[in-house]
């Protein structure tokens, strides 16, 4: 198997029992998993601006490598400014650049309105200082004008000066295929590493679809439905589509997996063991 470079998803904990069910996941993928990198989620408008920089502190002084997220959307270019200042200062060399979502009731998109603007803003702040990764959706953007619209987009803010993409999750590979073609033809020749969403609540999954516009197929929807309140067997089927997907994102080349973990630690290790990814804890 060619090298994958696997990395991690994180958001701030709102509580002290969330702070050490993140500490918990951290170790147990640390040892197991052992990412490349662990990415720190950045509310809309910046809104979890001081947790997200906590988070991203508290990791980096443990030894990894951390991507904290940093969107533009409702913010100054000075404020992006200082945030980029603080850190470099901190020792940070990893960025994922989003244009994030505006607050509810928030009508100022700020000075930043694209993520190839931040990512363009980035490079002319901080040079080299940053590896940046941006966004990337093969079902494309719910509120993208149309695919080529969209497609377009994303070769910008490659162009712009991204490293990577991280894509939003998927559960149709071909979809993902598809995308990657188009932007070859754009010219994009990063990485393109495809995002994995685990399944262990049919409910949460649903809501999180609807709201991000990442399609589940109709087989997938219905078999789960029928589970109904058997959550194992929910999580068995789970875990069953999950590694069938990333064996067939593999066999297509992708570079990397992207696991958002919604801060748990297990669902994650047991796809990355069913395809041979985990590493013995004591090694």
């Amino acid at each position: 198997m060619q090298h994958l470079e696997l990395s991690v998803e994180f958001f701030p904990p709102q509580t002290a029992e969330g702070e050490a069910k993140l500490d918990e996941a951290r170790q147990r993928l640390m040892q197991r998993l052992r990412p490349a990198y662990y990415s720190v989620t950045y509310g809309a408008g910046g809104s979890t601006r001081e947790r997200t920089f906590a988070v991203v502190e508290r990791l980096h002084r443990a030894g990894l490598d951390v991507a904290p997220h940093l969107s533009c959307i409702g913010a100054s270019r000075a404020q992006i400014r200082e945030i980029l200042q603080q850190y470099q200062a901190l020792g940070v060399r990893r960025l994922v650049a989003l244009r994030g979502d505006l607050p509810s009731g928030v009508r100022d998109p700020g000075e930043l309105r694209y993520a190839s603007e931040l990512v363009d803003f980035i490079r002319a702040e901080t040079g080299d200082h940053f590896w940046i990764a941006v966004a990337a959706y093969p079902e494309y953007h719910p509120q993208a004008a149309s695919a080529l619209a969209d497609l377009d987009a994303f070769a910008r803010k490659m162009h712009a000066g991204a490293d990577c993409a991280l894509t939003q999750y998927f559960y149709n590979p071909d979809a993902y295929a598809h995308f990657v073609e188009e932007s070859r033809r754009r010219g994009v020749t990063a990485p393109i590493v495809p995002g994995i969403m685990p399944i262990t609540s049919f409910a949460r999954l649903a809501r999180f679809s609807d709201a991000c516009g990442a399609e589940i197929p109709r087989w997938v929807r219905k078999k789960m439905e029928a589970y109904g309140d058997d959550a194992e067997s929910v999580r068995a089927f789970g875990l069953e589509v999950l590694v069938r997907l990333c064996e067939r994102l593999l066999q297509l080349g992708a570079p990397g997996l992207h696991f958002y973990t919604m801060n748990q630690a297990e669902p994650t290790l047991a796809i990355a063991e069913a395809l041979g990814l985990t590493r013995c804890a004591t090694s």
